[in-house]
């Protein structure tokens, strides 16, 4: 602030702004932005006595509608979106609705999405792994179970999903065991 103030006074003073930015050793576009926000604020040398730093501050820099850093529309707790996430059959889109019937004036789908993710980017990092083709295959049985009809006799039975994914080139196999 105390650049500010001099910046001001030199400035009243007639002294250039090529002059005033080698004074100071600032930038002369900070000479210029500096006396323009005064000329906008309606300030002029010699301040007001009562005008402290933080006053001074707030009316050169003050910023126009919200806060930097603040959200114009409620979000939800992103931490409890990416644990339900994690449960079976749950999708973004699920999530989203539940969010737009409690505020129905929220994001749209698309910025929520984005929201999610930068959350979602500041959690875990990821690790690339690179497989050797034919080095390694992964399996596992997916967790759902589907019913199957016999067709003579009207039984629904339920069948496992066993899935299989190569390493190297993500070529997947499923079957219902």
């Amino acid at each position: 602030m105390r650049q500010l103030r001099r910046l001001l006074r030199l400035r009243s003073d007639g002294v250039s702004v090529r002059d005033i930015a080698d004074l100071l050793g600032i930038a002369r576009s900070t000479v210029q932005d500096g006396i323009g926000r005064a000329a906008t604020a309606g300030l002029s040398w010699p301040l007001p006595a009562d005008l402290t730093d933080d006053v001074l501050e707030g009316k050169l820099f003050a910023r126009q509608g919200t806060k930097q850093g603040v959200r114009r529309l409620p979000e939800p707790d992103w931490s409890v979106i990416a644990v339900e996430l994690k449960k079976p059959g749950v999708t973004l889109t699920i999530l989203w609705e539940e969010y737009r019937a409690i505020h129905p004036d929220g994001y749209g789908f698309s910025r929520f999405c984005d929201l999610f993710r930068g959350f979602e980017r500041r959690l875990t990092p990821t690790m690339r792994q690179i497989h050797i083709a034919g080095d390694k295959v992964f399996v596992d049985y997916s967790g759902k179970k589907l019913p199957i009809v016999d067709r003579k006799t009207g039984e629904i039975r339920e069948a496992e999903i066993f899935v299989g994914v190569l390493g190297a080139s993500s070529y997947a196999f499923a079957e219902a065991t």
